[in-house]
C-alpha cells in the first residue's frame, strides 16, 4: 500500500510537470514550423486546460478501465466548482464579466447537458465519443472565430514560451509526451493497486483521489488569480477546464474503451455535477442584481463538494452507493 501511495505521489508530480513543458514544446514547436498565431493559441487553450486529464484517461482506457477515465472527467469538474471555486471565491468573491454570461458559462451549461445524454443510456460507445468530438471542434471554432481579426488569443501563457531552435523544441516535445505518457500510466497502475487492497472500485478512485489531483494545478492558477485581482481569469479558468474535461477527456474511453457504465455515474457523480451547474448558473443569473460568486456562495459550493466527498466516502466503506433521481 505504502508502494502504490508513492508511486501515487511520483506520477502527480510528473504528470504536472511534463504536462508544462509539454505545453512549452509544442507551442515553440509550432513556431519554428510558422504555424498560424491562432493556431498556437488553440494549442495552449486546449492542452494547458486539460493535459493531465487527457493522458490519465487515455491510459485507464487502454488498460481496460473506463470507469477510471469516466470518474476522472466528471470528478475533475465536480472539484473544480467546489473545491477550486469554492475555495478561491472565500477568499476573493468573484465577478462574471456580461462575455461569461451571454456566451462562456452557457456553453458549459449547454456541455453539460450533452454529457448527461451521452451518459443517459448508461453507456458511452463510439456514437457518443463523435458527439463530443464534435462539440469539442464547435467549441474551438468559436474561439477562433472571435479572435480571427486579432489573429492571436493573446494568452500569457504564449508570453512564457522560451525562444527554442528546432532541435531544442523537438526534443523538449519527444520527452515530456514521453514522460506524460510514463506518468499516466504511473498513475493509473497505483490507482488500480490501491483500489485492489482497499477494495473498492477504480471509479471511487477517479472520482477522489485522481479528479482532486488533476484540479490542483486549477486551483493553483484560479486563487493566484483572483490574489492578483484578475478574476476573470478565475473563473475562466474553471469554466474553459469543465468544457474540455466534458468534450475531449470524456470522449476519450468511449473510443478507446466503449463499455457499459454503473448506474451511480448517472444518477449520483453526474446529478452532483449537474446540480453544482445549475447553481453557479443562478448565483451568475438571479441571486442578486450583481452576477457574482460571493464569499457565501463559495461556502455553500464548497460544502457540497465536502458533502459528495463523504458521500463517497460512505458508498466505499458499505458498498451501498448513494444515488439521487434524475
Amino acid at each position: 500500500m505504502l508502494l502504490y501511495s508513492a508511486l501515487l505521489l511520483i506520477g502527480f508530480l510528473m504528470l504536472f510537470k511534463s504536462a508544462d513543458q509539454f505545453v512549452i514544446g509544442s507551442v515553440a514547436t509550432a513556431k519554428n514550423l510558422h504555424i498560424s498565431p491562432m493556431l498556437i493559441g488553440l494549442t495552449v487553450v486546449a492542452l494547458g486546460t486539460s493535459a493531465p486529464e487527457i493522458f490519465v484517461a487515455a491510459a485507464a482506457s487502454l488498460r481496460g478501465e473506463p470507469e477510471l477515465a469516466v470518474g476522472n472527467a466528471i470528478g475533475s469538474n465536480i472539484a473544480n466548482m467546489g473545491m477550486v471555486l469554492g475555495l478561491t471565491a472565500i477568499l476573493v468573491p468573484l465577478p462574471f464579466r456580461p462575455q461569461m454570461l451571454k456566451k462562456d458559462l452557457p456553453i458549459m451549461i449547454f456541455v453539460t447537458l450533452c454529457a448527461g445524454v451521452a451518459l443517459y443510456d448508461l453507456k458511452l460507445g463510439i456514437f457518443d465519443g463523435l458527439l463530443l468530438l464534435i462539440g469539442l471542434s464547435l467549441f474551438l471554432g468559436r474561439i477562433a472565430l472571435e479572435h480571427r481579426k486579432e489573429q492571436t488569443l493573446n494568452l500569457p501563457e504564449l508570453e512564457e514560451v522560451p525562444e527554442m531552435s528546432v532541435t531544442r523544441s523537438f526534443i523538449t516535445l519527444t520527452i515530456s509526451l514521453l514522460f506524460l505518457l510514463i506518468s499516466a500510466e504511473l498513475l493509473v497502475y497505483s490507482v488500480i493497486g490501491i483500489a485492489s487492497r482497499l477494495g473498492i472500485s477504480e471509479l471511487i478512485i477517479g472520482l477522489t483521489v485522481i479528479a482532486i489531483g488533476t484540479s490542483l494545478p486549477e486551483l493553483v492558477v484560479s486563487i493566484t488569480s483572483a490574489l492578483k485581482g484578475q478574476t476573470d481569469m478565475a473563473i475562466g479558468n474553471i469554466l474553459g477546464s469543465n468544457i474540455f474535461n466534458m468534450l475531449a477527456v470524456l470522449a476519450i474511453p468511449s473510443f478507446l474503451a466503449p463499455n457499459m457504465i454503473e448506474p451511480e455515474v448517472l444518477y449520483r457523480d453526474y446529478a452532483v455535477m449537474l446540480g453544482m451547474t445549475l447553481a453557479i448558473t443562478l448565483f451568475a443569473y438571479g441571486m442578486s442584481s450583481r452576477a457574482r460568486i460571493t464569499r457565501i456562495e463559495g461556502s455553500l459550493l464548497l460544502a457540497i463538494w465536502c458533502i459528495y466527498i463523504l458521500t463517497l466516502y460512505y458508498s466505499a466503506s458499505t458498498g451501498n452507493p448513494i444515488t439521487l433521481p434524475l
